[in-house]
């Protein structure tokens, strides 16, 4: 059987629109996911697609289903989605090639830290050189801004410095969701407000 808007995959996440069908309103990608991500990726989940036509323009498209077989490509072992796509303005054309990304979670009014503040770990410091501690900024409530992410890793403990009185301050604080750029705060003894460190570098330089 024929569907409308078949799409054949690239490779991981870059996807191509192929159309065997005449109506071009309705499209359906076929996007290979990893096997590390597989386990929190379900039907009905909501999904964004870029494609380099329209690069600054976010497509929707919502899980439809996902296959049970896997495949293996250079030792790397991926599972097929299937997403449909409204394409009732006829912008997305057969050939073009798209970048899929897939929502697993989604939380409001959470506290977020960017994810340099998680990587930092201190060099040996004078005080000369702590106050060139470079600040990523205050953690913030998200508010209207809602955290998704591709992989849902759980809930972990991490270590972060904030700067209290001109010195590091470590704190241990349990991260939740991330997107890849900020990740949630769950608990500990962050407030919004606190500066965090996200860098270091030495004076005069």
């Amino acid at each position: 059987s024929v569907e409308p808007g078949y799409a054949v995959a690239a490779s991981l996440q870059a996807v191509e629109l192929l159309t065997l069908a005449t109506d071009l309103r309705e499209l359906e990608l076929r996007v290979d996911v990893d096997e590390a991500d597989i386990g929190v990726v379900a039907a009905g989940q909501d999904a964004y697609f870029t494609v380099s036509s329209y690069p600054d323009r976010r497509f929707p498209a919502v899980l439809k289903k996902v296959a049970y077989g896997s495949t293996e490509t250079e030792n790397v072992v991926t599972y097929t989605t299937y997403l449909n796509v409204d394409n009732k303005d006829l912008l997305l054309r057969p050939g073009m090639t798209a970048s899929a990304t897939i929502s697993t979670a989604h939380k409001d009014d959470v506290l977020l830290v960017p994810n340099a503040a998680l990587r930092f770990q201190p060099r040996q410091t004078t005080a000369s050189t702590q106050s060139a501690l470079m600040m990523g900024g205050p953690p913030h409530a998200s508010g209207e801004k809602s955290v998704k992410e591709t992989s849902l890793h759980g809930e972990r403990i991490r270590t972060i410095y904030v700067l209290r009185n001109g010195q590091a301050l470590p704190l241990e604080v349990t991260t939740g969701l991330t997107d890849g750029s900020q990740t949630e705060i769950v608990s500990g003894e962050l407030a919004e407000g606190d500066e965090v460190i996200v860098d270091q570098r030495r004076a005069g330089k």
